[in-house]
């Protein structure tokens, strides 16, 4: 499942890494995978990227030339594809949208009918199809052919499914949203407003071409801004595709996803609902989070970078939540998949039901400094098999012993090797990343 779709679909610069082909072919193998004993249903959504509309076009395409009716969400968000997928009994849903990329990039997201990232077994046949490895696809005729129809109703349910969620009022409070100009910016300022929020919304006018360009979850620069010079309660970023979601507390500072999963998973276990007492992390989180859990007695499990991996355990063991730094969260309870408007929800609600500030719920975890570079390099796989680079990763792990670690790892999506260490101090992260990249650059590895 490498060629094309990695742990977040199928993602390329548009028309170069991803194209008009590639999605005419998806589009005419899932009609016709879906579609051999019924009319096979799709629901199809998109982000604001001016790629998203021509990759919509040739996935309808495909799919209604293989026989498939397909149901057009137009702008939406990848939790409310998700979410109108499972709930309206379609065969499958298409996302499109390359999340938190700049807008030449795109991507193709797959769900299968229970609203969860497709599996496998069909990726692998998806990828084969492309590869020319199946036998061609006969073109639906006649009564057969498939078509297209508005259901910008869906969307609609999902924003009242998000305001039936919440128990508290958010009068009074002043919120800052930030829609990383991408989807949320269609729904997000109406739930909050809904719930009784003052809101202050930015970057919410996208034109095809400023999806996440300074701003959102990984530009959260302008939200703190925000917060601060509105002196606003909180404020709260998405990505693109807004399945993602960082907070900004009253002073101003940044609460990842690391510090998110702290302040819920705490709630859930002071109120007896945190079931089997188990929060999931990836092997990215921070040491400090691992040190908060224990002290408060809550179990953790890791898992590798990516979303779909923190579901697939959360779905095997029956855990309710888990997440990423990144700010990807999951509520198992509420949703299949990482969901930035019902995660910046469950903020609000342990905020109004213990009475407190943002940063009084983050007073218990301390972050440990860390440090992330990532090195464009022509091969991940070598480089991680090469004993130099190993010795180098565990000479680091050795020095820090408890008090830091080293996480050495390939990208899923670019070419790109991930180093991150952590810490007492920035100079330890700063000292340790850069022996390693020392012995990454001097054989030969980067391809910069």
């Amino acid at each position: 499942m490498s060629k094309y779709f990695g742990t977040d679909g199928f993602r390329g610069e548009a028309n170069r890494g991803l194209t008009v082909e590639h999605a005419f072919k998806i589009g005419r193998f899932l009609g016709n995978y879906y579609g051999k004993h019924h009319r096979c249903q799709v629901v199809i959504g998109k982000d604001t990227r001016r790629s998203s509309y021509m990759l919509e076009f040739a996935l309808t395409a495909g799919l209604t030339a293989s026989g498939a009716d397909v149901f057009l969400l137009h702008v939406t968000t990848t939790p409310s594809l998700s979410y109108v997928v499972r709930t309206d009994d379609f065969d499958c849903g298409i996302m499109i949208s390359a999340s938190h990329n700049p807008f030449y990039d795109n991507g193709i997201k797959l769900f299968n009918a229970r609203g969860e990232k497709m599996d496998d077994t069909v990726i692998d046949e998806i990828e084969r199809y492309l590869d020319g490895e199946i036998p061609e696809i006969p073109f639906a005729v006649g009564e057969d052919i498939g078509r297209a129809s508005d259901y910008s109703a869906g969307r609609n349910r999902y924003i009242g499914y998000l305001i039936s969620l919440n128990v508290h009022s958010f009068k009074g409070k002043r919120i800052g949203l930030d829609c990383a100009n991408g989807s949320a910016f269609t729904i997000a300022k109406s739930v909050f407003d809904a719930l009784g929020a003052k809101t202050y919304v930015i970057n919410n006018k996208p034109d095809g071409f400023n999806i996440n360009s300074a701003c959102g979850s990984t530009h959260i620069e302008s939200l703190v801004s925000l917060v601060r010079e509105e002196q606003l309660d909180c404020g709260f970023a998405f990505d693109g595709d807004a399945d993602r979601c960082l907070a900004v507390d009253e002073n101003g500072d940044v609460v990842d996803g690391d510090k998110i999963l702290y302040i819920c998973g705490s709630y859930l276990k002071e109120t007896g609902k945190l079931d089997k007492n188990t929060v999931v992390t990836t092997v990215m989180s921070n040491i400090g989070l691992y040190k908060a859990f224990d002290e408060l007695g809550i179990s953790y499990e890791k898992t590798d970078v990516g979303d779909k991996y923190v579901y697939e355990r959360m779905n095997e063991k029956g855990f309710i939540l888990g997440g990423e730094n990144s700010g990807h969260i999951i509520f198992s309870n509420y949703a299949n998949t990482g969901d930035g408007i019902i995660t910046a929800l469950k903020v609000m609600q342990v905020m109004c039901a213990k009475k407190s500030t943002l940063s009084e719920l983050c007073k218990g975890m301390t972050i440990y400094p860390q440090i992330l570079r990532n090195i464009r390099v022509a091969d991940k796989n070598a480089v991680l098999s090469d004993p130099d680079v190993s010795a180098a990763v565990k000479a680091a792990e050795e020095a820090l012993g408890t008090e830091g670690r080293v996480l050495v790892r390939p990208s899923g999506t670019e070419p790109l090797l991930r180093i991150m260490t952590e810490a007492k101090t920035k100079e330890l992260c700063r000292k340790y990343i850069e022996d390693i990249e020392k012995v990454v650059r001097e054989k030969g590895f980067c391809a910069e």
